[in-house]
Formats: C-alpha cells, structure tokens, sequence
C-alpha cells in the first residue's frame, strides 16, 4: 500500500466518457505538463515529501501537485488564497 493519495487509473473505463483519457484532445497542454512532471527528478531538485511518511494520513504526491501548480500557472489561474488576500 502507498502512503500517497492515489487518484483514479486513466486508462480504467467510466460510464461516460469511456476513459478519462478522452476528456483530453491528443495536442491538449495536460499531456506535454504530465509527461515533463514525470520526467524530472523531484528530489534531486530539492523538493519535500518526496518519500512519504509511515504515519498519518497519506499525502498528495508532490508530483501531483506540481503538475496541478504548473497547469495553473500556464492558464493564469490564480489561487483563491491570494484572490482573498487582494479584497482587504
């Protein structure tokens, strides 16, 4: 058993649509931030958490993370958290 959360297999058949693959076009920017994320060496670049903890409860995977953090940055998403910082 992993200590990381684990999300759900792409490839695992869905009611609709068939695979989650398919809600992503073969040129969509997902596929170039996953293959890269996969590629580097997280912790050689310094990141955290890279190998999990035997206690508590199981984190997401730094790699997740990143994959989410550089999507985001990509599609000028910005984090609630600074969205709420902006208002006081």
């Amino acid at each position: 058993m992993t200590r990381f959360v684990v999300g759900d297999d792409r490839s695992q058949s869905t009611l609709f649509p068939e695979r989650l693959e398919d809600y992503l076009s073969e040129d969509n920017p997902v596929r170039a931030i996953d293959v890269f994320v996969d590629e580097l060496d997280l912790a050689k670049l310094g990141f955290g958490g890279v190998e999990p903890e035997a206690t508590g409860r199981p984190a997401y995977h730094p790699r997740t993370l990143l994959k989410i953090y550089v999507y985001g940055y990509l599609n000028r998403v910005v984090p609630v958290v600074n969205q709420t910082l902006t208002y006081w």
